[in-house]
């Protein structure tokens, strides 16, 4: 697991074995060790890599792997990957189960669905709210002033 997102990390981020070995203050072949599984980082090399990769050091050395598209990249911090949904023929979907616990979702939540030329993203209608009314207040203010 760990080695498979070392490797996976490494080349998302365009750097070399070189590139993240300097960052940590190790040799090239010592993280080439990590990468191959020979060897494995202590708790502070994994700390560095973590932050190296903008990663949890959990997302670290855990491996997703989500149904149909295999494994998938340790999600950034404060970031997560749900998994997979399926749209119905009624254009419905399912939120997977941890998804609704952690935002709180219940029968009713109201959500904002929002796009951009990828995709699609949901937002609590709550907080979407709150932020525009904060903008909204902001370009008073400055309207005024």
């Amino acid at each position: 697991m760990l080695k498979d997102n070392l490797l996976l990390l490494r080349n998302l981020n365009g750097y070399s074995q070189e590139a993240v070995a300097e960052k940590i203050g190790i040799s090239r072949q010592a993280y080439a060790r990590w990468e191959s599984g020979a060897s494995v980082p202590d708790v502070e090399k994994c700390a560095r890599l973590a932050e190296i990769y903008d990663v949890s050091i959990d997302s670290l050395i855990r491996q997703d792997n989500i149904e149909g598209v295999g494994m998938v990249p340790p999600a950034s911090k404060g970031k997560d990957i749900w998994g997979t949904v399926t749209v119905n023929e009624r254009g419905q979907i399912v939120i997977p189960k941890a998804a609704r616990d952690k935002f709180g979702l219940t029968n009713g939540s109201r959500l904002i669905v929002v796009s951009d030329e990828v995709g699609i993203a949901m937002l609590p209608a709550e907080a979407f709210e709150e932020h525009l009314r904060q903008v909204l207040l902001m370009a008073q203010n400055r309207a005024e002033s």
